[in-house]
């Protein structure tokens, strides 16, 4: 076993091309998403509409959990022959009735032409408006969103040169306004951002990392920051370590402004997770003080297989941020293929001393080791009190070992043993509904409050007639440990800190013990230096763009007669 060392010895990396590897029965070929990346990039033009079918919008329930339709056009139908998939969800805290989900729209699956589709909701996830798309016929991928404490909505998103824009709202996403002219977020390929909330003298600071794929065509996995809401972003940083960093993950902040990015690098068993704990501080330029690799999540992240084109699973990185004895713990999950396997499981870890070490990983699904079964698509968030929800895609029920439903879990003690495992959505056929894509986009994801999650994913419940197949369409579900969809409620204070490691769990889904195991010490070392904040030059923002009005909610497109 290897274990998570401390290093700051940066050097550069390139991305290089290795043959595929074989996966299990009938499906597509593995591969490294590090060595054999699929980019996102312009290919097929804009599909030419012709006519709009449309059909009711999807409500699918199963057992006490209800699935609603996302994509829907203005008079809350589904749109027949387009496709929606890769969608990332945000709750505004002071009213989590109130919720934007974005996701990569194809107006027709002839194309895979991509564009920066959004949806909003104000009855807790019921009914949900599509006003249309950030900005018709523009080439726009890989979505992120994220809100501030105050209700305030961020929608980041990648154009075809790998450059970004970010997008803001105030008005619970029912309207956008472009931040920047197009391109000048700068950033990259599969970019993550997150915001500061803490009171610290970071808050409100915007914090992103991408993969190597850049705005300025550098070839080196890039961090950037925005002390300005998000409208200027100033000079790209290099993540460490420079020979091996952390790429496909996402980053988040502790209680005390310390910002946190996790990873996988361009070598086996290479998860990392780096800290800085300047880049609260805006007079400074951002160093990385602590560089944790080698970190054991029992696998490797992986493409191909039952998502042909694109990837099985990415990590997610998130903070405790609940004030009890878990606070500041760090906890890392992902979809990994474990050595000698062809599929994927979900697995754990975490860290209570700040990134120094990490636990053993653990299994979160709980069904017997199965080569021929998926889980993947992993991901989870932290609850205000403590509690981990995590969801997945999952094949087990399938006999074909493909079709897929969305499961759930969730734990009260940090990680060290979770619910069992429960369907929260009915099976689909994730491989119906491409748009000339074979994939089904590469992440789904989750926030959660204080008494469960609210969960985006894409899947292939509707029927489309004219293409004799399913199509891919964007999803709302709510998730909890007491079951199904209750109205997500609406703080109306700071909620207490709950002590998650006795905190009494709901009566039903009670968890059941797992195998308990010893946290295995990693290898622990003094921090470089560069620990104790030190003043370096200044990175001067570029000038302030004046902020840009975007598109304000209209009604999808009239129909052309049939030709």
């Amino acid at each position: 076993m290897k274990f998570s060392t401390i290093s700051a010895n940066p050097i550069s990396i390139l991305l290089v091309s290795i043959a595929s590897i074989a996966t299990a029965s009938g499906q597509a070929p593995l591969w490294n998403p590090h060595t054999n990346r699929q980019v996102e990039k312009y290919d097929n033009p804009p599909a030419l509409i012709y006519r709009l079918d449309t059909s009711p919008r999807m409500i699918s329930p199963h057992g006490v959990f209800t699935s609603y339709q996302v994509n829907v056009d203005a008079n809350g139908n589904n749109i027949v022959g387009d496709a929606a998939n890769e969608c990332t969800i945000s709750v505004d805290p002071t009213n989590g009735n109130k919720m934007v989900i974005g996701w990569r729209q194809f107006n027709n699956v002839t194309s895979n032409f991509r564009q920066g589709g959004w949806g909003y909701t104000t009855d807790a996830g019921v009914h949900w408006t599509f006003p249309g798309v950030l900005q018709n016929n523009v080439f726009r991928s890989d979505p992120v969103t994220d809100s501030d404490e105050t209700g305030t909505f961020f929608y980041l998103s990648l154009l075809e040169t790998f450059c970004e824009n970010m997008y803001r709202s105030t008005n619970g996403g029912q309207s956008w306004t472009e931040l920047q002219p197009d391109g000048l977020a700068e950033g990259g390929d599969k970019q993550w951002f997150t915001i500061d909330k803490t009171n610290g003298p970071g808050h409100g600071f915007q914090y992103q990392a991408s993969d190597g794929i850049n705005c300025d065509n550098t070839g080196v996995v890039e961090f950037q920051r925005s002390t300005d809401g998000g409208i200027t972003w100033q000079d790209p940083i290099a993540i460490p370590p420079l020979n091996d960093p952390p790429t496909d993950g996402t980053l988040d902040v502790d209680t005390n402004g310390n910002l946190f990015i996790g990873g996988e690098g361009n070598t086996l068993n290479s998860f990392s997770c780096v800290r800085s704990s300047n880049a609260q501080i805006g007079g400074q330029t951002p160093t990385f003080d602590q560089v944790t690799q080698h970190i054991n999540m029992g696998g490797d992240l992986s493409g191909g297989g039952i998502n042909p084109a694109g990837l099985d699973g990415m990590l997610f990185l998130a903070l405790d941020r609940s004030g009890g004895p878990t606070n500041n713990n760090i906890y890392m999950l992902a979809s990994v293929r474990p050595s000698g396997r062809n599929t994927t499981d979900v697995m754990f870890v975490r860290s209570t001393d700040g990134g120094v070490t990490f636990s053993a990983p653990h299994k979160v699904n709980d069904d017997p080791v199965n080569p021929s079964k998926w889980h993947w698509f992993g991901t989870f968030s932290v609850a205000p009190n403590g509690r981990l929800d995590a969801v997945w895609y999952d094949s087990r029920n399938a006999a074909n070992n493909t079709d897929s439903q969305l499961f759930y879990s969730w734990s009260t003690d940090a990680g060290v043993t979770w619910s069992p495992n429960v369907a929260v959505s009915n099976a689909f056929i994730p491989s119906e509904g491409y748009p000339n894509q074979s994939k089904i986009g590469d992440y789904i994801t989750i926030v959660s409050d204080a008494t469960g999650g609210n969960v985006a994913y894409s899947a292939t419940f509707n029927f489309n007639p004219n293409r004799n197949q399913h199509e891919e369409d964007i999803y709302y579900v709510r998730v909890s440990p007491s079951g199904g969809s209750t109205p997500t409620p609406t703080p109306t204070g700071s909620p207490t800190p709950t002590a998650t490691a006795t905190a009494s769990p709901t009566p039903t889904l009670t968890p059941t013990a797992t195998a308990t195991f010893t946290p295995t010490a990693t290898a622990t070392a003094t921090p470089t230096p560069t620990a104790t904040a030190t003043a370096t030059a200044t990175t001067t923002p570029r000038p302030t763009p004046t902020p840009r009005a975007g598109p304000t909610p209209r009604a999808r497109p009239t129909p052309r007669p049939r030709p």
